[in-house]
């Protein structure tokens, strides 16, 4: 969806300015929002995909008021609601209610490390071969999708050139379309390109500057 996250060069907030020394949390809560968001996640309602969403899909004013884990736990609460694994009022009173939701799988607090440390495999075995190759050009296709999209606003409708492959991938659009499991959806290859900074910015845009995006196959279409 074209969301009020998507904002490279269009919102007009300025460069970003970096942090110096910055800490892994700014505050206390910050890191448990991040360990209960991955722990809500680990029990299988939703997929990573579905996560974006809900953060990108929040509303534009409490999205740019929010900082970045506050966006985290909103949009947790938004998925939870969906899925009746809480209710308003327990949101509100700040305690549990109501009996808890069976889920297929726990995070217990033994495995955390174990399991942090293993990840999740994103590639997956893909039979057909991949339609482009290292160093051709490529437009990235000018979409407006009406639900989840990886694919930045800001590359539509321009070229740019192949400079990795990575495989196949689960395709994001269609990860977001079942709420619950399974979430078994179309494999697509993904590569790796880059974009230079005139093309996409215009003139007096710095010449050496490069985006690089990482799009799937059907986002893309070739140059002649």
């Amino acid at each position: 969806m074209n969301g009020v996250h998507d904002m490279g060069g269009q919102q007009g907030f300025g460069p970003v300015l970096l942090e110096k020394a910055e800490p892994l949390f700014h505050a206390n809560w910050e890191s448990r929002a991040m360990a209960i968001t991955v722990a809500m996640g680990a029990s299988g309602q939703w997929n990573i995909d579905l996560s974006r969403s809900a953060r990108e899909s929040l509303p534009p004013a409490i999205y740019l008021s929010s900082s970045y884990y506050e966006i985290w736990i909103r949009a947790l609460e938004k998925l939870m609601l969906e899925r009746n694994m809480v209710t308003q009022a327990e949101l509100q009173a700040g305690q549990q209610l109501t009996a808890p939701v069976k889920v297929s799988k726990v995070l217990n607090i033994g495995n955390v490390d174990a399991a942090l440390k293993a990840g999740s495999p994103t590639e997956r075995p893909i039979d057909q071969p991949a339609l482009f190759k290292v160093g051709q050009k490529v437009r990235a296709l000018n979409m407006h999708p009406q639900g989840h999209t990886r694919l930045p606003r800001y590359v539509r409708g321009h070229v740019g050139t192949i400079v990795s492959l990575h495989g196949g991938h689960v395709m994001p659009d269609q990860h977001t379309l079942r709420a619950l499991p399974p979430f078994k959806v179309a494999v697509e290859w993904l590569y790796t390109v880059v974009f230079d900074g005139p093309t996409l910015w215009g003139a007096g845009t710095d010449p050496r500057l490069e985006v690089t995006v990482d799009a799937w196959e059907s986002y893309l279409e070739a140059v002649a």
